[in-house]
């Protein structure tokens, strides 16, 4: 039985090694730019209306207990396919935004859930994580994420799993506006989904790491909702590309043919007060090269920003992320080192 279980578990780490990297092909690739001007001076002079959701919008039939959809032959479906509910419960495709792809869903820790379902009266408030996914700005969407929400939800996280936007048809800020917008709207809305406003992290990985903290570290992209970077609890960077000229990569579709590094990277956008980050490596990645979190790392404490690092040890740039599902918490302790810093921040 014993060599069952080891067969099981190397094999699936197979699968999961095989996992296709978030930020896809570092190699060069061909093809049109599709780029928009944009000015970060322009970003606040008109207040943004945010989607509310009261309590009443939150009825029982948008909350189910978590059930896992077929997603065959994806890594991702995968992960999902061996992450069980737990019971969370999930409110899907909730809008917080007008364009396309404005959505998220949200995750809720179990006995939540339960209350909610069962209309009892609900005495605490639990603290929220939004999470941006990966995908080189161009792939990627939050039902192949729903284990990390699972995961958070698990862990005793309200959770939104975000949409976004993406490239070539948008590029840079388009999908860093969209971060900050869900964020905004998290915050403002976090009280009808039974989470402290007060109490709330944003996390991403690899592109949406990028968005992630782009979305925090200038004040710009949260000031047209009102929200300062420090009305964010604390922000989670996982393997993401905050420093590195893009015009060398085929990410550089994402961004506008006109932009240079200096104008988009934010470790050189960094603008107002900030909370704390945490920025997270990945040992054996060869996609996002750690001189990424290096050079964000300093330029935040340059800034007099708190900033925690770590290296997950035997984790690529895929499993980084994947080990986010309980199941596969054995594959690296990534899982471990982000809900002990959530713990200790938020609760």
């Amino acid at each position: 039985m014993l060599g069952m279980i080891h067969n099981y578990k190397i094999h699936n780490y197979n699968k999961v090694l095989a996992m296709k990297d978030s930020v896809s092909n570092i190699e060069q690739k061909t093809g049109a730019n599709n780029c928009k001007n944009f000015d970060h001076n322009s970003f606040g002079k008109h207040p943004r209306r945010l989607r509310v959701v009261g309590a009443a919008a939150l009825v029982l039939g948008s909350i189910a207990l978590a059930t896992q959809s077929a997603q065959a032959l994806s890594p991702l479906g995968f992960v999902n396919g061996i992450t069980s509910s737990g019971g969370v419960g999930v409110s899907k495709d909730i809008l917080y935004g007008d364009e396309p792809l404005q959505d998220l869903d949200i995750y809720y820790p179990k006995p939540l859930a339960q209350a909610m379902k069962a209309q009892s009266t609900i005495n605490n408030d639990y603290p929220m994580v939004v999470f941006v996914h990966g995908g080189s700005w161009e792939s990627g969407n939050k039902e192949q994420y729903a284990f990390v929400g699972q995961s958070l939800a698990q862990a005793g996280y309200v959770t939104a799993v975000i949409n976004y936007r993406k490239a070539p048809e948008h590029v840079y800020p388009d999908y860093v506006e969209d971060a900050a917008q869900a964020i905004a709207w998290s915050i403002e809305n976090a009280t009808s989904l039974h989470a402290d406003p007060s109490r709330v992290a944003v996390m991403g990985h690899s592109a949406g790491a990028f968005n992630a903290v782009a979305a925090v570290t200038n004040e710009d992209f949260l000031a047209p909702y009102g929200i300062k970077p420090t009305d964010v609890a604390t922000v989670i960077g996982i393997a993401g590309p905050y420093s590195y000229d893009f015009r060398k990569f085929s990410s550089a579709s994402a961004f506008p043919s006109d932009a240079t590094p200096d104008q988009v990277m934010p470790d050189r956008q960094i603008k107002g007060a900030q909370p704390p980050y945490l920025l997270l490596t990945a040992e054996k990645d060869k996609v996002v090269h750690p001189t990424n979190a290096l050079k964000m790392t300093q330029a935040l404490k340059e800034a007099g920003v708190t900033v925690q690092t770590g290296e997950i040890e035997g984790a690529s740039h895929a499993t980084i992320i994947g080990a986010m599902a309980p199941p596969l918490r054995w594959v690296n302790d990534v899982r471990a080192q982000v809900v002990t810093y959530l713990d200790t921040m938020l609760k």
